[in-house]
């Protein structure tokens, strides 16, 4: 193959990282050892690589979306039972702002395949199984991923709705996902809240919401109530611009009550309009992230939905067609298909979730430098 090795510049500083899919979402993955250490020197770099702040990111790997606005960094781990550490940023195309607070259950996906890739896990004969603590909110997970001879497969049967194609199975065991950013899993301390805001116009409100944080905030509230069927499309509902707006006085009104203070500037809580399923799951959803329509849904809001379609008196009740038992599948539709979640209830609880589970797909898409400008890596 020909020499394509770039000349060095001192203007442009070489980064190793590997582009990866991780479920539904795409991003850069680094070694944190390739990183500045210096928070500030290590987002201006992120912002770089993915050409933010720019709606089109066109001056960096990202996708002009928030789910190909993601990058994962990922080291070995020194604490007794944990294999591996990873911490989850979000940005966003138009902002400057690196959100390392919230956790990304998609991303997470694809970190037992990076570490593997790049030498931080030794792979198994048949399948490999790391215990993954997630450094934005300390929670903890085992991922399973098919490693036949000791080598990864990518090629598999599992399909995930909002992805095309099939791939090889990545199995998420959450262990421990209550109050991951809030207080608890319910941090108003009730499973219904009736939430009074105003909208810019003047006009006040009050609705019915399930304030909830089971991996992910989320503000739960019925699609109806905000005079919607909840079958509209993702572009339908990115161009109302009234319920947006009313949505985004609904977020602010409800963090304070979830514990988070003032979230204006802030990517959670996530907000989720509810509605009975249409396609034989157990409850529909819109999402907004937190300002546009997802066209699926997160692997944690995921769980967060369905932990809501479990527990007695939430916003889900009546509308939601979840199994009965200590085990349950729960199975949230989103405007791209479905989502399966398994839930085991806690048996001396059954308001509780003792753990979560699901099946994701993941796969390296480059592997190379990411090249940004020097002089960030140094003092501004």
């Amino acid at each position: 193959m020909p020499d394509v090795s770039l000349p060095d510049s001192p203007d442009l500083q070489p980064l190793p990282c590997t582009l990866m899919r991780g479920g539904t979402s795409r991003g850069p993955f680094f070694l944190a050892d390739d990183l500045p250490t210096d928070v500030a020197r290590r987002d201006r770099v992120l912002l770089a690589a993915m050409g933010s702040p720019d709606r089109r990111q066109i001056d960096g790997l990202g996708g002009a979306h928030p789910l190909t606005s993601k990058a994962g960094i990922v080291s070995r781990s020194a604490r007794p039972g944990v294999d591996l550490e990873f911490l989850f940023a979000q940005l966003q195309p138009d902002s400057d702002r690196v959100d390392t607070t919230p956790n990304c259950g998609n991303m997470l996906a694809a970190v037992l395949p990076f570490a593997i890739e790049r030498g931080l896990v030794a792979p198994g004969d048949a399948v490999t199984t790391a215990r993954i603590l997630t450094l934005n909110t300390g929670m903890l997970c085992d991922v399973t991923v098919q490693t036949p001879g000791g080598r990864l497969r990518y090629a598999g049967d599992t399909g995930i709705d909002g992805v095309p194609g099939t791939a090889a199975p990545v199995k998420i065991n959450f262990l421990d996902t209550a109050g991951s950013v809030c207080p608890a899993m319910l941090p108003s301390g009730k499973v219904l809240d009736h939430i009074k805001f105003s909208t810019a116009d003047g006009a006040a409100h009050e609705l019915a919401a399930t304030l909830i944080d089971n991996g992910m905030p989320m503000v739960l509230v019925r699609a109806a109530e905000l005079g919607i069927s909840g079958e509209e499309s993702v572009a339908e509902l990115n161009g109302n611009a009234a319920l947006k707006a009313k949505l985004e006085a609904l977020r602010l009104a409800a963090g304070p009550l979830m514990g988070l203070g003032d979230v204006a500037a802030k990517n959670y809580p996530k907000m989720c309009l509810l509605s009975a399923p249409v396609a034989g799951g157990a409850i529909a959803t819109r999402c907004f992230i937190p300002h546009v329509c997802h066209e699926a849904i997160g692997v944690l809001a995921a769980v967060t939905v369905a932990t809501a379609c479990v527990l007695e008196g939430s916003v889900a009740q009546g509308l939601a067609r979840a199994a009965s038992g200590l085990q349950r599948t729960v199975s949230v539709e989103h405007p791209s298909g479905e989502f399966s979640v398994e839930l085991e209830l806690d048996a001396n609880d059954q308001q509780q979730v003792a753990r979560a589970a699901l099946l994701r797909t993941a796969r390296p898409i480059m592997r190379g430098e990411v090249l940004v400008p020097a002089a960030l890596l140094h003092d501004i």
